[in-house]
């Protein structure tokens, strides 16, 4: 029948793109920290190619790694000790600045830690060259005449004092190169992951000099990623107010890709984490992306190249670059938009193709989780809020929903009378829903209503960096992880590690309990193979859901608990009248 059919092919659309999702984009086991690092394979040095000037009369090239990165084995404290470094300290990160090649190479983010325990170790973002798992950020110019030297990242650059760098302290270091040029640039740093970084040269000599300021993100190494097709981690843009998003294997299959724009930024991204180069708003420069192979490892590489500035004999010359490394913080982003004029900035965050939805969601549950002081709560009040919002429509279509079980004998009736007769049969079901003033189409809305909701709420507890480790009560100590328990090791107390798809917690097997129960409050299928395929959803949605994050599963358990409440209301009313 039409009301049957078009119920089954809603949920059936439902199954399919959660079977898609869990099947064909799994996520990938984490592995540990120390593995990864262990496995992590150092390179030999070779230069970051740097865009070529267009003046340029051969390939400029920025300098790259230095020759200590040929050490292999040294660890992230080995590293971080063979230069003479500048401290960082600000209240979201710690680090330093090496005055070999003046890097900002080495940032801890000290809000942030691997784990919910309180010891975990804290989220180490920078690390230097030499270091096992190498990412860094550089700046300085290029000269269009190969021959006028310019700083590179075995220059060791003098600092004025020794620091260190903090939101009232700026950096100051000074390079000369011995022929006319003196370079002096100035870092300062906000109290989140903003730097601000001003580089000016100084002709004292005879000659003029053509130079190009650069600036670029270089990372050794493809990272770890959660490997789902919904969000994207790697490289990624905006150019001229458009987002260009570039997948690691991709990158590795181009090698690399030039984008022209007006201010705008770019940058790589981790999951929770951004490290990102923003230019003058207003200067006309080009942007790239890069892969290189380096002995066996992969090097990621996003650069900019400003256009050449002639500076004269006597004469100075002024650029600079902003720098983001740090927490994926929405409410931040918007600022330093806001701020300092970032085309998109919020884009740095995947909200996904409901957009327009993911983001409202999730200001509204920071705001209920400001006042409630719970993100679990919050998740729970914002499921009232999206029940009261949708509730005229909702109460329609389980007032429809309540008439079309009332009428099933009558259905059955029909199908008896008329069960060699299909096109006679549905004249009369037709009939029947006319004068009894049923909409048997109407039923199916609360489901396709509820589809792009539950996708805008996945993303804001995906993506977003606030539901990270969020606790709720009781067992649940991270809301965008899977609920920990399992009933198939009884709770822990079989000792044994179960296949993945027989991890089945206490708050999935709730929502599988609450959906089974509000499909029996729903009109059943009058075809009796319809009704034994939808008496198993239940059972395929707990499994299905049982690997989401936690903070989905209880706001799906708790929105059929409020449905079944609405629905059984109102059939109540029904019956009484």
């Amino acid at each position: 029948m039409n009301d049957q059919r078009n119920l089954f092919v809603a949920i059936a659309i439902s199954v399919s793109i959660l079977i898609g999702w869990q099947y064909f984009f799994p996520t990938k086991p984490v592995e540990p920290v120390a593995q990864q690092q262990g496995a992590e394979q150092k390179t030999a040095a070779s230069p970051a190619t740097a865009p070529t000037p267009a003046n340029a009369s051969s390939p400029a090239q920025v300098p790259g790694t230095p020759a200590a990165a040929a050490q292999t084995g040294a660890s992230r404290g080995d590293a971080l000790g063979k230069s003479r470094r500048i401290a960082i300290q600000t209240p979201a990160m710690h680090g330093s600045i090496a005055l070999t090649g003046a890097r900002i190479d080495d940032i801890t983010l000290v809000k942030y830690r691997e784990t919910p325990a309180a010891d975990a170790r804290e989220i180490d973002l920078l690390s230097p060259a030499e270091s096992p798992q190498p990412y860094w950020a550089e700046f300085g110019w290029v000269a269009t005449d190969p021959g006028v030297k310019v700083p590179g990242p075995d220059s060791v650059w003098q600092a004025q004092g020794n620091g260190p760098l903090t939101p009232a302290a700026p950096l100051v270091l000074t390079w000369d190169n011995g022929d006319g040029l003196r370079f002096v640039r100035t870092y300062t740093v906000d109290e989140n992951y903003m730097f601000g970084i001003a580089q000016r040269v100084e002709n004292y000599g005879a000659k003029a000099a053509s130079l190009h300021p650069y600036a670029l993100l270089a990372r050794t190494g493809t990272p770890h990623t959660e490997g789902m097709y919904i969000l994207h981690e790697g490289p990624l843009g905006v150019f001229d107010g458009t987002l260009k998003e570039v997948k690691y294997d991709d990158l590795r299959k181009e090698g690399s890709s030039r984008h022209k724009t007006s201010g705008g930024w770019a940058g790589i991204t981790d999951k929770y984490w951004l490290t990102a180069l923003v230019p003058p708003a207003k200067t006309e420069i080009t942007g790239r992306f890069v892969h290189q192979r380096l002995g066996n490892a992969d090097r990621y590489q996003v650069d900019y190249l400003a256009p050449a500035r002639l500076v004269e004999p006597g004469k100075s010359e002024e650029a600079g670059f902003h720098l983001f490394t740090g927490a994926k913080q929405v409410a931040l982003l918007d600022g330093y938009a806001e701020k300092l004029g970032i085309d998109r900035f919020d884009l740095a965050i995947d909200f996904g193709w409901f957009y327009f939805l993911t983001k409202p969601f999730f200001y509204l549950l920071q705001m209920l989780h400001t006042a409630l002081g719970n993100m679990g709560l919050a998740i729970l009040a914002l499921t009232v809020v999206l029940k009261l919002a949708m509730f005229p429509l909702a109460n329609k279509s389980y007032m429809a929903m309540g008439k079309m079980k009332k009428l099933q004998p009558r259905v059955q009736e029909l199908q008896a009378r008329y069960a060699d007769d299909k096109m006679r049969l549905q004249q009369e079901m037709m009939a029947l829903y006319k004068a009894e003033k049923v909409n048997p189409v109407s039923g199916c809305l609360p489901i396709l209503i509820q589809i792009p909701v539950f996708f805008a709420l996945y993303k804001v507890l995906f993506v977003t960096i606030e539901m990270r480790h969020a606790p709720f009560y009781g067992w649940i100590s991270d809301l965008s992880a899977q609920d920990p328990t399992n009933i198939f090791t009884l709770l822990g107390l079989i000792p044994w590690t179960p296949p993945s798809f027989m991890h089945l917690g206490i708050w999935p097997l709730i929502m599988g309990v609450t959906m089974w129960l509000q499909q029996k409050l729903n009109p059943q299928p009058t075809d009796p193979v319809q009704a034994k395929m939808m008496s198993f959803l239940p059972i395929v949605f707990t499994f299905l859901l049982a690997n989401f994050a936690s903070g989905l599963v209880i706001y799906w358990a708790w929105s059929n608990a409020l449905s079944i409440l609405q629905q059984w209301v109102i059939m109540k009313k029904a019956e009484e009248k």
